[in-house]
């Protein structure tokens, strides 16, 4: 992975559509670039050290998820073969390849579309406060990390800065109507049972995810990432115990590292020492692999 992918990509000959905090998004009028950096964000700040490889494994576990997950909903992905490229990238062929992707420029659908199957992160807060979870009531008495009943779609609005703020699917009904939101949802459970029954399967529980979608030729497809590290709670299963926190596959490794220091959780970020990098870019791969089968 070179230099400029730890940070910051720059071509100076193609448009920048959006910078985020972890994917660069180039313009490319009919259709858009991806790059996956190696930048992580934790608390809504992208920190100063980057993750080796994270934009690899990021990269190529949509790859194998927009694959897997075809037959629920289509997806934004033309490829990411990079000689398939247009020529005027062909320059940059060595860094992108591997961890980008040339995708259709869908018009996305401002809601984040949550999937919860376990009890965790915000879910769990909020279920302590009110016994349910955007609305949605939960029977008593369940503990942290514990299986929900049933997967639960629980959306959040999509912030461009600052932290995304759950709400219930009436307040995604007011804004996109029920037969939208009504597609989102059938979409993101049947998206969420099919993933995770894999996963499972390959030692793996996807406690929750989110997914974004977009509509392109009036279709909705699936587009942004999908099942990765950094869209959702990967736990191993054999050691997943209801009544705490889990280990896991995901970026909460650095975060709980980060609870440990002073820091305000604003910017900037503190730099992460060696070891944190290096373990948490040893997760990133074992969930790929672990998932794929292959080793990168």
């Amino acid at each position: 992975m070179t230099a400029e992918l730890l940070r910051i990509t720059r071509f100076p000959d193609i448009d920048l559509f959006k910078r985020g905090k972890v994917r660069d998004v180039y313009d490319l009028k009919d259709k858009l670039l991806v790059v996956s950096t190696d930048r992580i964000s934790c608390f809504d700040v992208v920190l100063p050290t980057g993750i080796p490889r994270k934009g690899e494994v990021l990269t190529k576990i949509s790859l194998f998820w927009f694959e897997y997950t075809k037959d629920v909903v289509s997806n934004h992905l033309i490829t990411a073969e990079v000689n398939d490229y247009p020529v005027e990238l062909s320059k940059y062929k060595d860094i992108l390849k591997n961890c980008s992707m040339l995708v259709k420029k869908a018009k996305p659908i401002p809601v984040e579309c949550i999937v919860r199957g376990y009890l965790s992160g915000s879910g769990w807060k909020e279920y302590q406060q009110s016994q349910s979870i955007c609305g949605i009531k939960l029977p008593a008495g369940l503990i942290e990390s514990d299986k929900l009943p049933e997967p639960i779609f629980t959306p959040s609005t999509k912030e461009d800065t600052g932290h995304d703020i759950n709400v219930s699917q009436e307040y995604v009904e007011q804004g996109l109507g029920k037969e939208i939101t009504a597609q989102l949802k059938e979409l993101s459970l049947a998206l969420y049972s099919k993933a995770s029954e894999f996963a499972e399967s390959k030692g793996i529980i996807i406690a929750d995810t989110k997914f974004e979608f977009g509509l392109y030729q009036d279709k909705i497809i699936l587009i942004d990432e999908a099942l990765t590290p950094d869209s959702s709670r990967f736990w191993p299963k054999d050691r997943y115990q209801p009544g705490q926190a889990q280990p896991s596959f995901d970026k909460q490794f650095v975060r709980d590292y980060l609870e440990t220091l002073d820091w305000n959780k604003t910017a900037p970020g503190p730099e992460l020492p060696e070891e944190i990098v290096l373990k948490t870019s040893e997760k990133y791969l074992q969930a790929f692999e672990m998932l794929t089968g292959e080793a990168l």
